[in-house]
């Protein structure tokens, strides 16, 4: 090194000369000095060089041939390591060179175009930078058209600088997709790419985007169209996924149909063969992960992805990734466990997606090699990322019904899933939550072993969480916990849930939890025994009934208010617990005023009510037909045959038929 630095000492000296000549002259050595090495470009860098270039840069009398010596070298040094990048970002590189693109001076302007490209593309770029002074995407964008080098600088900045709603919405409101459109019909790789590149960015998850994106053109030529084009076999597998990557995304965000042929025929096989053993992992990974979300909310394309070139097996090679295996070399080793990592959650991320809809989709991924015992695994020692794509998928298989008898069983899958349930991120917690609520189904036999592991506790408190996914997914598995269970099992739900508590959930803002919340209690009341309903009530029926009222007064949809009539109509098919009814007077005016309501199916669920309140088989009942005739409740059930619900005069029949 101190060999290196007295070689460069003469032109270093000439740099801080006051002659712009002899400076001129040393940025030229220095430049060539520092191509391709970044040894130099560290010596360059202690030698304190950087702030030199900046003063040239910053000095009103330099010459623009100077200026444009130190914005080369700058670029140069940027195109070193991130210590490097880190360096020049420190020392405001990035806000001079966004000043300098104001120059007359083309080959300036280029030069700092270039410096820009390269801070702005590393993993530590300033993004925000060019959105913080609102004159300079517009410029930008003025100056993208006039050479090869500013279509391509430019392009790329915008590609890497594209990452929020609000980026995506000054670009578009400044022309970015009239102006990026006729470089996606160039014949010029390093122009083509990093403008699909920034529409694609432009487009994920912004339907007002994508739809001017699909709607724009250039020369007679939808942009749609030419992003198709980019998906031809004869073009680099980068802009083949891209353009899929871009479709996907236009796909997703409503501007095309999942039933186009470019989206079934060009962009999904695509994404399919990206996948294929023979492609690289990086190529591999990006395939299934963006192929997954393709397919996310689509059945069809679920299906046709399937059914697609073996991609089952295709995937199940993701889990068995390795590559270096005898080697010492720790970063490669290293980078092999990174790969590994990613091919695995790729790999859980599609078949999450493509096992969502189809029983015979899902059997064919269950049936795979050794793909359970990887998921438990991954469940159980996996990453964060890896066990989030573990645990989507596992939600998607736990929809088979015959799988949670088998499979899940089998593997005791339960275990691992509930262990996730304790300090878990946020994520994974609503994704384990989910799946939690199928394993908990009346058929499955995972139920009663996590019933005895403490699930209503920690359920319970789930329903206290702010995020409301948490608070669905735990007052549902609640639900399912409920249905059928044993009246310990019921009081045990609801002495952990509270009063409270139950009411803060029947007025939640998501709808959502009110109607599971409504489904808890149908179900904590259901018939599978008298006794249970008349406990339950016994213990808690004035709460419920509170509950209830609150409901049928509230501003609520008519089929909230169907499920508090449903439980009601169980309430009423209690021995004791009718008495909750029929001493309220309220309440017996509110199921008769619903039995003439404009919706059927609330007309329904009353009069199955009443049907149960003066059912002929239970004590009592001949005191409280007579209540009840004498609240009107005949007259309007023989007025209700006149309905032409099949259902309701089916009801309404029963109901009258119990009159003595």
């Amino acid at each position: 090194m101190h060999m290196e630095v007295e070689s460069n000492q003469c032109y270093i000296n000439q740099l801080f000369s006051q002659d712009q000549v002899l400076s001129f002259e040393a940025l030229v050595q220095l430049k060539n000095s520092v191509i391709g090495s970044n040894k130099q470009k560290s010596n360059v860098i202690i030698m304190g060089i950087v702030p030199r270039l900046m003063q040239l840069l910053l000095d009103g009398h330099t010459s623009v041939e100077l200026l444009t010596e130190a914005a080369v070298v700058l670029g140069s040094l940027a195109k070193g390591s991130t210590v490097h990048i880190a360096c020049l970002i420190d020392s405001d590189v990035p806000p001079v060179m966004i000043k300098g693109l104001a120059h007359p001076n083309q080959q300036f302007v280029e030069a700092c175009l270039r410096c820009l490209r390269s801070v702005l593309m590393s993993p530590i770029a300033p993004v925000t930078l060019i959105y913080q002074d609102e004159t300079v995407i517009p410029h930008l964008i003025h100056l993208l058209p006039r050479s090869f080098t500013t279509q391509e600088t430019i392009a790329n900045i915008l590609a890497h600088c594209c990452r929020t709603m609000e980026h995506q919405m000054t670009l578009c409101s400044n022309g970015a997709i009239q102006a990026l459109a006729p470089l996606l019909q160039t014949n010029n790789y390093k122009v083509q790419m990093p403008a699909l590149k920034c529409c694609t960015a432009m487009c994920y998850q912004n339907p007002h985007v994508s739809l001017l994106v699909a709607e724009a053109s250039f020369d007679g030529r939808y942009v749609s169209d030419s992003i198709v084009s980019l998906l031809s076999r004869d073009k680099p597998l980068e802009m083949q996924i891209a353009a899929a990557k871009c479709l996907t995304y236009m796909c997703r965000a409503g501007s095309v149909s999942p039933k186009e042929p470019c989206v079934v025929y060009k962009a999904l096989p695509c994404l399919v063969c990206m996948c294929k053993k023979d492609k690289d992992p990086t190529t591999r990974i990006e395939g299934a992960e963006t192929l997954a979300y393709l397919t996310e909310g689509d059945a069809e394309l679920q299906r046709t992805a399937a059914a697609s070139d073996h991609l089952i097996s295709m995937l199940a090679e993701y889990l068995k990734y390795s590559h270096y295996r005898n080697t010492a070399d720790v970063k490669k080793l290293e980078e092999n466990e990174r790969i590994r990592k990613d091919m695995v959650y790729a790999a859980f991320l599609a078949y999450a997606s493509i096992s969502a809809n189809d029983e015979d989709i899902r059997k064919k991924i269950i049936e795979t090699e050794g793909l359970m015992d990887t998921l438990v695994t991954c469940l159980a020692n996996g990453s964060m990322k890896v066990c989030l794509a573990s645990v989507r998928c596992l939600h998607s298989l736990s929809r088979s019904v015959q799988q949670l008898r088998t499979s899940f069983q089998d593997h005791s899958v339960w275990k691992p899933l509930m262990k996730l349930l304790y300090n878990s991120p946020e994520d994974i917690l609503t994704a384990a939550s989910s799946t939690l609520c199928n394993l908990l189904l009346e058929f499955s036999p995972s139920k009663e072993p996590i019933m005895e592991s403490g699930a209503v506790e920690m359920l319970c408190s789930l329903t206290r969480r702010d995020n409301p996914a948490l608070r669905l997914n735990g007052i549902w598995a609640l639900m399912n916990m409920a249905f059928q269970a044993e009246q310990k099992v019921k009081s045990s739900i609801l002495v952990a849930l509270g009063t409270d508590q139950l009411f803060r959930l029947l007025a939640d803002p998501d709808v959502n939890v009110l109607m599971k919340t409504l489904g808890l209690l149908r179900n904590l009341l259901t018939t599978k025994s008298v006794g249970h309903i008349d406990f339950i009530m016994g213990v808690h029926g004035k709460q419920i009934m509170q509950a209830i009222i609150l409901i049928l007064e509230g501003d609520h949809s008519p089929e909230v208010k169907e499920q508090a009539l449903c439980i009601l109509a169980n309430v009423a098919d209690g021995d004791a617990a009718k008495e909750f009814i029929m001493s309220n007077e309220d309440v017996l005016k509110k199921i008769t005023s619903y039995m003439v309501h404009s919706n059927v199916k609330l007309q329904i669920a009353a009069t199955f009510c009443i049907s149960n309140l003066i059912w002929n088989e239970k004590e009592g009942a001949y005191e409280r037909q007579l209540r009840l005739k004498e609240l009107g409740v005949q007259k309007l059930l023989q007025q209700l045959l006149g309905t032409s619900d099949p259902v309701l005069f089916d009801k309404v029949k029963k109901a009258l038929q119990q009159f003595s």
